[in-house]
């Protein structure tokens, strides 16, 4: 898959979202056309539906290597992770009203605890070391006996930190009741699997748009026996746990895509890796540029966050776009806000350096020739605005 081109641009905005993979884009056509019953129905064409959407879910469960009956499909990463955090806390209320989720999740995460703080629970938010990291420490050190749910991101989608999740889940093990939600949005494709999924996790998020599947659509794991409440009533779809007839042509795209971006993951991974490699050599040699996203193995390989000293983020992302490089501030999900990166902030990073982050997210699609386009343009934005601050 290549999409180099297609535009007459170099698009390094892939965190927030990907480009749908032909492939997929034609698999939901061929669904939508021919498999548009309703998956409910009792009748042929109904049938034919609920017969490929329950091949989507056993494909996906293969891949995610769990069961169908433990895959729940969604509108997406805010909808799953609303779910989880929610539902837990309304399923084991009775156990406690207190939850544990870090500094630097999504917003998704953020604001669902702090619409339940709002409600009468508890929530305590985890501090990150300077690097962008939750420490297994912090997290044992902040259980109590009502404590209901850990929340933990994979891979952070500001900075790209890959969170200790295997350590988290080894504590996790001495205290069995407690619900251990990993959001995976960012992980799907980068060889980390094994890394931020073990089977101490009882519920992961994932979102198709993230692996070049179509918008609208994403599915949640969630481990037998584990309490969920219900948040979406209706006509008891999704074994009556989440309603609402569901998008077929979407979830069977989706299969799709995941399926392709686990094929080769390890070399795509690579690929990324070395692309990132590369901005990094050139971006540290340039004085005023603090990078926040090293090359170790401990950052994933696709996301690199820098900062221009002295210039806003929005203002380097509009003139890169003026050049057709297309990069963001550091998530997109917040980024019209005009606010400082939450992450950065949990880092104690100061304000006018945070304000001044950009975000490069890379993909398998991306190319060489695009990274060195970028090592020619950038250093023509860069000396724009050395020259504005007097330097």
């Amino acid at each position: 898959m290549n999409f180099e081109g297609v535009f007459g641009l170099i698009y390094f905005d892939n965190s927030a979202t990907t480009k749908i993979d032909p492939a997929v884009l034609q698999t939901y056509q061929t669904v939508a056309n021919e498999f548009w019953g309703n998956p409910s129905s009792l009748h042929h064409l109904g049938d034919r539906a609920l017969q490929m959407l329950q091949s989507a879910r056993q494909q996906i469960a293969d891949l995610v290597k769990c069961q169908p009956d433990e895959i729940y499909f969604t509108s997406g990463g805010t909808e799953g992770d609303n779910w989880v955090i929610k539902g837990t806390a309304l399923a084991k209320r009775e156990f406690g009203r207190h939850l544990i989720v870090s500094a630097i999740e999504h917003p998704a995460v953020l604001n669902s605890a702090r619409q339940l703080e709002k409600m009468g629970w508890e929530v305590t938010y985890l501090p990150v070391n300077k690097a962008g990291f939750v420490t297994p420490e912090s997290v044992a050190a902040a259980i109590r006996p009502d404590t209901v749910l850990v929340s933990v991101m994979a891979v952070n989608n500001e900075i790209g930190s890959i969170q200790p999740i295997e350590a988290i889940a080894k504590i996790l093990t001495q205290y069995p009741t407690i619900h251990f939600h990993v959001d995976a949005v960012q992980s799907v494709g980068k060889n980390l699997w094994s890394r931020v999924l073990p089977e101490r996790v009882d519920f992961a998020t994932f979102s198709a748009h993230k692996f070049h599947g179509p918008r609208g659509v994403g599915f949640i794991y969630a481990k037998r026996g584990r309490q969920l409440e219900t948040l979406i009533t209706g006509g008891g779809q999704e074994q009556d746990r989440r309603s609402g007839t569901e998008n077929t042509p979407a979830i069977a795209a989706m299969s799709k895509a995941l399926r392709l971006a686990l094929t080769d993951e390890a070399s795509k991974a690579a690929h990324e890796l070395a692309l990132k490699q590369k901005l990094v050599d050139f971006l540290s040699a340039l004085p005023d540029i603090t990078i926040f996203s090293p090359v170790t193995p401990d950052f994933a390989p696709h996301i690199l966050c820098f900062a221009l000293r002295g210039v806003r983020g929005e203002t380097t992302v509009h003139a890169s776009e003026a050049e057709d490089i297309y990069l963001s501030t550091t998530s997109a999900c917040s980024s019209r806000s005009g606010v400082e990166s939450g992450t950065l902030k949990a880092m104690q990073i100061p304000e006018k350096l945070a304000t001044s982050a950009v975000r490069i997210s890379l993909d398998d699609a991306n190319t060489e020739a695009e990274v060195e386009q970028f090592i020619k343009i950038f250093p023509k934005v860069y000396q724009r605005f050395q020259h504005m601050n007097g330097r």
